[in-house]
Formats: structure tokens, sequence, C-alpha cells
């Protein structure tokens, strides 16, 4: 059997962007196998009859990210792809979210939409393949979608929006957008920013929309060939319930909907709701002559109508705010006591609890896809209890929504975090939504840059985020800033924005409509700002800036720079080394290729003693530095002490304490350990310790004692001081003859013998 291969192509951002159908996935009801630059992505789609009763439109979209696509195992023990990842989660609401609204209303259909990563060349993300791929195999089929829609991601690099930025493009952008519409307008948008000012985001979106008219001329190229007829009709309008509906409940629902608390309001609503049911639908009745779940489904469509009128000719809110009002806002920091940062922000009924927690590199997620594995220092988690709307559900692993929001609500704190050089803790943010009345992710955007100054993580600029919605009907058009939960519900637009005072981090667009006009978004943007600048002042009456500190029951974290040359040195053989410092100082450490080192611990005294230890270790003992090492060998002429793995030194007898020593196991003992003062390091890097010096220093003295003698040397012919000169010094003084005479001769002239090593001259 033949195959013909249908294609239409255009160019987008400097590539040629193809989608071609017929030769693969022939018996999915529609399929487009999209290409751009090496990658490719399949998209399929497959619709069945609607089941019995149901009552909404049964869309499910399934994004996969093959590992054979990069040439890559998948990680962990089952070499097979498992659940989904994040990353294709997100991927598969910025699929869904562009083309739920394009299908007219009361399709039920069963419709399924698999897109599948094929092949990746690590440049181009494969995320906007499979939106384009999506709106394309659905304008292939008969299935009666209301598009195209088309999707492109701009970045900002250098002043200069590009389109579609590759990989590396990406890493040095400013901004980040993933935008779909269709040819009149856009209707998803998805935004991070370093701060920039509304007018650029609005431009970028500008920028954006003019290469996704182009993209939706592709598409209908394609559907053309094709010749796909969308045959679907409509279901028949049921008017006599709806007529017998309005009568009975119009006037009650207007007024439940003026009730200003929301479960009061939610109480006299259903009173109402349960009042027409049972009048129209007796639960006793054998052959009614309405379905319950009919009457029910007409009561919420004319809820929504009281909703959306009350609101655009009566200019009343379900709360009875002004359109441009915030709800009361209150914030708590240092709520709870053990953790290392926390916060509780309250904005009306929706209330978040963040809960900081600072870590170590060791806490770092390892993020393995498509592209080269990489680790993440920041994480926003956001979870979503069903006694926050005080409902009873299945409790399980977080949903889709969840992840989103968490996304959305990390994507606006990533921009103000300090760098790992200035603050190289691992930080996770946990969001638990403990009420919830709209826009829930921006409230956790709020309590999460309280938690993070609570914990002293130095942020650049707090950040606030807001939430606009829309009503529009009949050319007319209300904006409402910080929406509830029933206005995101019967409204028409859901416009996150996060930001500091200086400019936007994050935003996402979620809309019922078919599009929104550039002066929409403008206006929506600028509304945000003024709403994010009134919410900061609130949430900086509480903490003005974050704290000097960081908790004491976070880990002490310290770094330094080596030479990577003397990893090896540090770590030791077979890890010995490294293992030894952790042991000694009850920390971990943790050295990356570059010869960055990280320490941990609890508490910073063991910190700063392995990182003496490792100085040493790569630089060698510092002249007059302090430090505490252990007694590894006692001669009749002073004590071996080692002050850092690998590295020992002298400290002679005359060394050992501020009185006569007759014996030097009258002072220390092997194991002991004692602080000890580096005096003098030989050309050949060898050390000479005194105890003396430190214990002077202590009670405040200065300057050496009379009759300070030489060390000697040793029997390995290591050390070798003064000699004659400090035996003199030591007759002068009243004390033995020994006392700073050198150990190598009658004379002192030498240090040990001079077979066994060359001589040190304290002059």
């Amino acid at each position: 059997m033949s195959m013909m291969t249908l294609r239409a192509e255009t160019e987008v951002g400097g590539r040629v962007l193809s989608i071609e159908t017929g030769k693969i996935a022939k018996q999915a009801h529609g399929s487009a196998l999209v290409r751009y630059g090496e990658t490719v992505v399949l998209c399929t789609v497959v619709s069945a009859a609607p089941r019995e009763g149901i009552d909404f439109f049964p869309l499910t979209v399934d994004y996969r990210e093959k590992m054979y696509a990069a040439g890559k195992f998948p990680g962990g023990f089952f070499k097979r792809e498992g659940r989904p990842t994040q990353k294709e989660i997100l991927t598969m609401r910025l699929i869904d979210r562009p083309i739920r609204p394009l299908f007219p209303s009361g399709y039920m259909d069963e419709v399924q939409i698999q897109c599948m990563v094929l092949s990746a060349d690590q440049e181009n993300d494969p995320d906007i393949l499979a939106m384009n791929g999506a709106s394309a195999c659905l304008m292939n089929s008969t299935i009666p979608f209301e598009g195209p829609t088309a999707a492109v991601r701009v970045g900002r690099v250098n002043g200069e929006f590009v389109l579609n930025p590759t990989v590396a493009q990406r890493e040095k952008a400013e901004l980040e957008l993933v935008l779909a519409g269709h040819k009149d307008a856009v209707n998803m948008i998805e935004v991070g920013a370093n701060e920039l000012p509304e007018d650029v985001v609005a431009e970028a979106i500008r920028f954006g929309h003019e290469a996704i008219k182009s993209i939706c001329n592709t598409i209908n190229e394609l559907a053309a060939k094709v010749g796909a007829t969308k045959d679907w009709t409509p279901p028949e309008t049921k008017t006599a319930l709806k007529d017998k509906v309005r009568q009975m409940a119009e006037k009650g629902l207007r007024d439940a909907k003026r009730t200003v608390k929301k479960k009061e309001r939610e109480t006299a609503v259903k009173a109402l709701y349960d009042h027409v049911m049972d009048t129209l639908s007796p639960k006793d009745a054998v052959n009614p002559e309405f379905e319950r779940k009919n009457i029910y489904h007409a009561l919420q469509e004319l809820e929504e109508k009281v909703v959306r009128e009350t609101i655009l000719k009566e200019g009343i809110r379900p709360d009875g705010r002004g359109m441009e009002d915030i709800r009361p806002i209150t914030s708590e920091v240092s709520y709870l006591p053990r953790t290392h940062g926390s916060a509780i922000f309250s904005r009306g009924e929706t209330q978040a609890l963040v809960v900081l927690t600072l870590g170590t590199t060791r806490d770092e997620q390892v993020v393995d896809d498509l592209l080269e594995e990489y680790s993440k220092k920041f994480m926003l988690h956001y979870n979503f209890p069903p006694f926050s709307v005080g409902e009873v559900r299945r409790i399980g692993s977080p949903g889709r929504r969840e992840i989103g929001h968490g996304a959305l609500a990390e994507r606006a704190l990533q921009a103000v975090l300090p760098t790992p050089e200035k603050f190289p803790y691992t930080i996770r943010l946990v969001s638990d939504i403990l009420e919830s009345n709209g826009s829930s992710s921006m409230a956790s955007v709020c309590g999460g840059t309280l938690a993070l100054m609570d914990g002293g993580v130095p942020i650049r600029h707090p950040v606030a985020g807001i939430s606009i919605g829309l009503v529009e009907e009949n050319g007319k058009t209300v904006l409402l800033t910080d929406i509830l939960g029933e206005e995101d519900h019967f409204g028409d637009m859901d416009f996150k924005v996060a930001g500091t005072q200086f400019g936007v981090t994050a935003v996402q667009l979620d809309l019922k409509t078919r599009g929104i006009s550039h002066e929409l978004i403008a206006k929506a943007l600028e509304r945000a700002r003024v709403a994010r600048l009134q919410i900061l002042k609130e949430m900086l009456s509480v903490i003005r800036e974050p704290r000097p500190a960081i908790s004491p029951y976070a880990p002490c974290l310290l770094t330094l720079r080596i030479d990577p040359e003397k990893i090896g040195k540090v770590i030791g053989p077979g890890g010995a080394g490294i293992r030894k410092i952790q042991a000694l100082t009850s920390t971990e450490i943790d050295i990356n290729d570059d010869g960055t080192v990280t320490i941990s611990g609890i508490g910073r005294e063991g910190g700063e003693k392995a990182r003496e230890m490792i100085e040493m270790i790569t630089q060698g003992a510092k002249l007059g530095a302090l430090y505490t090492g252990r007694v590894i060998s006692i001669k009749d002429f002073g004590a071996f002490i080692e002050i850092s793995p690998g590295q020992d030194g002298l400290c002679h007898i005359s060394e050992l304490a501020l009185d006569y020593v007759a014996k030097v196991t009258d002072v220390c003992q092997i194991g002991d350990e004692l602080t000890v003062k580096v005096i003098a390091i030989d050309e050949h890097g060898r050390v000479k310790l005194s105890r003396k010096a430190v214990l002077r220093e202590e009670m405040g003295l200065t300057g050496g004692p009379e009759g300070e003698g030489g060390t000697g040397g040793d029997e390995r012919g290591e050390h070798g001081h003064g000699g004659q000169r400090g035996g003199d010094r030591g007759r002068r003084r009243g004390g033995p003859p020994r006392e700073g005479a050198g150990v190598g001769g009658p004379r002192g002239n030498r240090g040990g013998d001079r077979r066994r090593g060359p001589m040190m001259n304290d002059r």
C-alpha cells in the first residue's frame, strides 16, 4: 500500500518548521509529525462517543519525552520510562490550555491527544513543537476544533527579542515567554523574567504573535490538503427547563450572590439549588418531567449568567468589593519555631503557609531528561489539601494543577534569589494552602517571599503576585483585581502577574474566551502593577528585609576554591583523606571539578576547622596561624603534632609550656589535642610549632622570654635550631643546660645526623 505524505512548512526564527501527515500513525483520527532542526515530535488525536451521563468535555492530553530521542537510557533501576516528569506534566498543561476553549459548547465526545518526542537535537525544546503539533492533528481530523492555534517561545538576549531561542540562548536570556494563540488574538501566556518592565513584556507578546499568525497559516495549509470534514451537530437546547429554572431561581440567586462571606454565600446558593431540584424532580418521583442532573446544569448556567450580569450591569462583585479593590491582607513570619523560615500570608479567604528549608549541595534535585543532566538548587512545592475548600476528596500525589501552580510560584521567585557564590545553600519552599478562595498560587509567591526573608536568604527584592480577572460580553469589558474563586469559575480570564517594585518576574494567562487583545493585555499588566505595589507595602510592614543570619537549626555552609590539580590530594587514596576530615569535624564536604569546595555541618566551628584543614592540605601551613592538632609522635626533644591530614610539625620541648618542661610526656600524650602556632617554616616546607606562643597570647603577654633557645634537631634531621646559643641562653636564665640546647650535638652546630637530612638555620 502506498503511503502519501502531505507536508507544509514555514520559517520560524531562522529555521524551518515542517509539519507533515499521512506516513505514520495512520489509524489515529488525526496526526502531525513536526520537525524543527533535528527535533521531531509526533502528535496524534483520537475521539470516541461520549460516556453515558457525562456532563463535561473529557479532553485528555499526554506528552512524553522518549529517552531514546536523545540517545539516552532512562535513569534509575528500571530502564523504561515510567511516570511523567515535571517537565512533561507542565508541557501537557501548555498543550491543553490554548486548545480547550476552542471546542464548541456542548461537545462531550472523548478526545485524547498524545504527543511523543522521537528525536531531540539538544538545541530546540520539543514542547513548542508539541503545542503546534496538537493543533495540527486536531485540524487534520473530523473533530470540531475551532482553530488552529500555534505557539512560539520568545527570549530576550542582550536587549533583543529572539524567536524560539536555543537552549544556549535561553541560559543567557532575561526573558522567557511561551505564547499561544490564533490569527486573531493571544489566548495563553507563560512568562519568566528578570524584573522586566510591563511594556517590555507586552512588546514581547506582540512580537511573538506575529510568528503565531504565520504558523497558523501553515497548519491551515496542511489541513486543506488533508480535507477532513467537521460534521459535528450541536445538541438540542432544552429551553422549557431553562425557562422554568429561571422563573424559580433567578431572583433568589441575585439575592444570594450579594452575601459577602464565601461560606454563607455558598450555603444560600445550595439551599436554592436543593429547593428547585426537589420541586421540579422530587427524589421519590418515578418518572419525573426533568432529570435532576439536567436541572443542576440549568441552575449552573443561570448562576453564571447572574454573576456576570451583576458585575457588568450593576458593577457589583460577589463579595461587594470595587473592581480594583484588594481583599484585606494579613501576614506573619516565624510562625513555626523549628523550621529554617516560615510565613503565613492571608488575602481575604485565601491563606498559604509557606515553609523554608535550607540544605547543602547534596540536597539539590537532579534532573535527568532529554537535555544534559543538571541539578536544581531551588524548589517550590505547592500543596492543595481538600480541607482548604471545605471538601472531601481522595488524597493522593500532587496533580497537574498543583505542579503547575508550584512551577509558577517557583519561577516568580527564581529571579530574585542570590547567586550560589553568594548563598550556596539549596533552597526548598513548601506552600501548603490552608484556605482557598481565589489565586492561591499568588498567595504562595507572597508567602514565599516572607519565608525567604524570615530565613535570612538575601533575596534581591521582595516579590508579590496578584490575579486579574475579566468579564466580557456584548462589547462591554470589566477587569477585576484580586479575583475570587467564583469570579475565576464564571469569568473569562485568570491573568496572574508576579514581580517586584521594579518589574515583572512571572506571568500566567488562562482564557476561557477565544482570545485577548494586545490593548487589554497592557491594561491588565498595569492593573496588576498597581495592585502589586500595594501588596508589597503590606508585606514589608511585617518584615522589611532579610534577617542578617540564617536559623541556628539550618546547616552552616562554607565554600572555598582550591587548585583543581590538588583535589586528589584532599580526597586522598580511596577517599581516606576527605573521610578523615569529615569524621574529625562532623561535616560533609563536596568538591566540584572546578575546585569549588562546599563544607556543611550544624554549627560553624566544625566547618571552620574543616576549611583550615583543607587549606592546610592545598596551601600548606600559614606562618603565624593557630591550629588545633593531634599529637601523633613523642620524642625526647618534643612532640610531632598533626595539624591537618598529611601535615604535621614539631613542637620542641622548649615550646610546649611557659615553664621548664623536663619530659614531653609531662605535658602531652599521643592522641592529645593541642592548639599550637606556626612560628617557622623552612624552605623544604617543614613546620615549627609552638604551644608556648599560644599560651602567652592567651595571657596577654608579648615578646619572647629571655633565654628562649632553639629547638635543636630531631633524630630525622628535620629540625635543628639555635643549638649552643640557645643552651647558653638557658644557662643565663638559671635553667639546666639542656633547656634550649641543640639535641643534634654538644656544640649545637648541627641538627641531627647530617646523613639523615639538612639543617634549618633559625636566622
